[in-house]
């Protein structure tokens, strides 16, 4: 199985940046994919940033040219870098991975808070 541990959210004013990190673990050959997720009290869990094998990514318009998304093989770590932050950004970000086999694997979620 794959297990995903998600770190480095916090709160930080607007304007401000912050650096998520997803550790990766276990059979980490069956992920086909991986992306963030977050979900804002009251609201449905949406994709913020995708990232394939090879590679190719893909973002929610609401973060293109602020976010950027990136993967450290050596490490197993992937990452969310979040630049210009808004108070709209304010979620439970959630690391997935998309197996081969088509399983979905969730992490346990880290919380940003945009605030003044």
């Amino acid at each position: 199985q794959v297990q995903l541990v998600e770190s480095g959210g916090g709160l930080v004013q607007p304007g401000g940046s912050l650096r998520l990190s997803c550790a990766t673990s276990g059979n980490i050959f069956s992920i086909n994919a991986m992306g963030w997720y977050r979900q804002a009290p009251g609201k449905q869990r949406e994709l913020v940033a995708g990232i394939t094998n090879y590679g190719s990514t893909t973002y929610a318009g609401s973060v293109k040219d602020r976010f950027t998304i990136s993967r450290d093989n050596a490490k197993n770590t992937m990452y969310l870098q979040m630049n210009s932050l808004k108070p709209e950004d304010t979620a439970e970000y959630y690391c997935n991975a998309h197996l081969i086999s088509g399983l979905e694997i969730w992490g346990q979620g880290t919380q940003v808070t945009v605030s003044s």
